[in-house]
C-alpha cells in the first residue's frame, strides 16, 4: 500500500468513527492508549480460529519463513563475525526498539516500519539500534565500533515472491571529529577493509565490488583520493567511483557506499556516514559511519 492509499485509508476509517474519536484517542496518555489498544487486540485474538491462523501463515508475507538454508546463513555469519577486528564489539539486539528509533535520525517514514502497541516498534534497521547503543558507549570510550546480526521486518512490500524479512550484518562506528576529514577518512578504511576481506573469502568468484558516491563534501572527497584508496588499492576487490548515484542523498551525510556481486548486478549492501550519534548525544562534532550487508543475498550469489 503506497502513501495515497493509507491516506485515503485513514480517511476512510475516521470518517466512519463517531465524532470526537480522534480528539478522544489523541488526547489519552500513553499508558491509556496502549491499554486500550491491548484491550482490541486481545478481543480480535479471541476470535481467531486456527484455520484462521494457517491461511495467515500461507499467505502473510511478515510472517511467512525465509527460503534460506539457516545452516548455510550460520556457517557464512559465523565466518563473518570471525572476520571481525578484536576492537569490533558484537551486540545482540532486541527484537524491538524504542518507536521512531529511525524516523527521529532519518527521512524515514514511519508507515515502513511495523509498529507496537507498546511505544515501541519492530527493527527495521540494525544499524539504527546500533548508533544509539555507539551513543550511549561513546560517553565511556574515546570511539565505539559495533556490529550485530540480526533478522529485519520492514513494512514495505518489496515485490511479488519477496519476503518481508531478511538478515542483516551491521557495522557501526562513531568517533570524535578531528578535522579535515581524518576521522571520517578512517572510519571509511575501517569498514571498506573489512567488507573487502568478508567478499574476498566467501563470494571471490561472484564478481564482488565496492562502490563509493561523495555528496557535496570537498574535504571527504579529499580524503577518498589521499588517504581511502591508497589504503584500499592492489586487492581483488575494486573500489569503485559512482558518482551518478542520488539514492541515500539526504540520509547519507557526504559519503555513501554499496556493496554488490555479480559484476554490480546485485546490490547486497549499503551504508554511508551519518549524523545520527551527533543527533543522539547533542554533539555536532560526533562522526557516525554505518554500513550493512544482506548475509541471505551473499548466500544467494555464492551459490549461483
Amino acid at each position: 500500500m503506497d502513501g495515497d492509499e493509507l491516506a485515503g485509508a485513514e480517511r476512510r476509517v475516521w470518517a466512519a468513527m463517531p465524532a470526537g474519536t480522534r480528539t478522544a484517542l489523541a488526547g489519552l496518555s500513553g499508558a491509556d492508549l496502549r491499554s486500550l489498544l491491548l484491550s482490541v487486540a486481545h478481543d480480535r485474538a479471541a476470535a481467531v480460529r486456527p484455520p484462521e491462523v494457517v491461511r495467515r501463515w500461507r499467505e502473510d508475507r511478515f510472517v511467512r519463513p525465509a527460503r534460506a538454508d539457516p545452516r548455510v546463513l550460520a556457517r557464512v555469519e559465523a565466518r563473518m563475525w570471525q572476520l571481525l577486528p578484536a576492537d569490533v564489539a558484537g551486540v545482540e539486539l532486541s527484537p524491538v526498539v524504542p518507536v521512531g528509533t529511525c524516523s527521529a535520525v532519518g527521512p524515514v517514514s514511519q508507515n515502513r516500519i511495523v509498529t507496537t502497541m507498546r511505544a515501541s516498534e519492530v527493527l527495521s534497521d540494525p544499524t539504527n539500534a546500533l548508533a544509539i547503543e555507539a551513543a550511549v558507549r561513546r560517553r565511556r570510550k574515546s570511539e565505539v565500533h559495533l556490529a550485530a546480526a540480526h533478522r529485519v521486518l520492514r513494512a514495505q512490500d518489496f515485490g511479488s515472491g519477496a519476503s518481508a524479512h531478511f538478515r542483516l550484518f551491521a557495522l557501526v562506528s562513531s568517533a570524535r571529529d578531528t578535522g579535515s576529514g581524518g576521522t571520517q577518512a578512517r572510519l571509511l578504511v575501517r569498514h571498506l577493509t573489512y567488507w573487502r576481506a568478508v567478499l574476498a573469502e566467501l563470494a571471490p568468484t561472484a564478481g564482488p565490488r565496492l562502490h563509493v558516491t561523495t555528496f557535496d563534501d570537498r574535504v571527504v572527497r579529499e580524503r577518498l583520493v589521499d588517504t581511502v584508496r591508497p589504503a584500499l588499492a592492489g586487492d581483488v576487490v575494486p573500489l569503485m567511483d559512482e558518482p551518478e548515484r542520488s539514492r541515500g542523498r539526504g540520509y547519507y551525510t557526504g559519503c555513501a557506499l554499496r556493496i554488490t556481486v555479480l559484476g554490480g548486478s546485485l546490490e547486497i549492501g549499503d551504508g554511508g556516514l551519518t549524523d545520527w550519534t551527533a543527533r543522539l548525544s547533542g554533539d555536532a562534532k560526533e562522526r557516525c559511519l554505518v554500513s550493512c550487508l544482506a548475509t541471505e543475498r551473499l548466500v544467494d550469489s555464492i551459490s549461483r
